[in-house]
């Protein structure tokens, strides 16, 4: 059974379409990446999932159920990180943590849940007091209580140090591994890339592809570059004639290979030793998704790669 599915689901606010004739299927242990620039319909998905909003057309269901007949059996069963949620002041972390466990009716240690997303010692500390890194991991604390079956993820790295933004993605992979599934949206693209198992790309409402990150290099016949380090330049080397080298660039003793296919990556290799050089080092500079997401999109709005 599919954790999330939408058949033809659309959107609109007076006469504005925010989402249109979404088709969308995210499987049951799968990372599943929900990308696009602000306005592309990512949250008013989200909110129609959670039935924050209601659908102008079309189908929806979570985990087996209708959202607008069975939110209270969704959310019984769901973790939230919404990008806009709010914490009280006075509380401190303990508290929220509590309030949560008691809201999901677990029995969930809070010193526990608070020490595995990194505030066990700030668990008595109000958070007003908190930096809005500190905020989003305690957010996310409270999205894992009761175990849920589905974790809906809304720009969960903001405001996260590189110390929080590792500590996140090994708790999604944790809660995958346990045999939770993960709807991730996001607009860094990095994080996506590094955590995704597959992702779904909107723009200007509509659902433009889905494929796992290398799928959708693939598929827009995305490039590689393979940079060799040798002892010395090599003098002739007519790189350009094996099939699938497009570019070669040399400066000094680095080679740059552009490579349209992975395969003559060995080729070029193999050439370069025989031209008698001897190659010290080999790195591959992939497309990254911010290209990919470049060509899928008519208007061409560049995403943020992560800082």
């Amino acid at each position: 059974m599919a954790a999330i599915k939408t058949e033809e689901l659309t959107k609109q606010y007076d006469g504005v379409t925010a989402v249109q004739n979404l088709d969308l299927t995210v499987q049951e242990g799968e990372v599943f990446g929900f990308l696009g620039p602000n306005g592309a319909g990512k949250s008013t998905t989200i909110n129609v999932l959670l039935d924050f909003v209601r659908p102008t057309s079309g189908h929806v269901s979570v985990l087996g159920h209708d959202p607008r007949t069975g939110s209270r059996a969704i959310r019984n069963r769901i973790g939230i990180l919404p990008e806009g949620y709010s914490l009280y002041d006075r509380l401190s972390a303990r508290e929220h943590i509590k309030f949560a466990i008691e809201m999901e009716e677990s029995d969930d240690d809070p010193r526990a849940v608070l020490d595995r997303v990194g505030l066990a010692d700030d668990a008595g500390r109000s958070v007003g007091g908190f930096s809005k890194g500190m905020g989003q991991r305690l957010a996310l604390g409270m999205a894992l209580v009761g175990k849920p079956d589905l974790l809906i993820l809304d720009e969960p790295t903001s405001g996260l140090d590189p110390s929080g933004t590792l500590k996140m993605r090994e708790i999604v992979r944790e809660e995958v591994d346990r045999g939770a599934t993960v709807f991730f949206s996001s607009h860094l693209l990095d994080q996506v890339e590094a955590i995704c198992d597959r992702v779904g790309i909107m723009t200007s409402g509509e659902l433009v592809t889905v494929d796992s990150v290398e799928g959708l290099r693939e598929s827009v016949g995305a490039e590689s570059t393979l940079i060799l380090t040798v002892d010395d330049r090599p003098g002739s080397l007519d790189l350009e004639t094996i099939k699938g080298v497009t570019g070669v660039t040399i400066n000094g003793a680095t080679l740059r290979v552009s490579c349209s296919e992975p395969g003559v990556k060995a080729a070029v290799i193999s050439q370069v030793q025989s031209a008698g050089a001897t190659v010290t080092d080999i790195t591959t500079e992939e497309t990254s998704l911010e290209d990919v997401f470049e060509k899928y999109t008519a208007n061409g709005i560049a995403m943020e790669p992560d800082a």
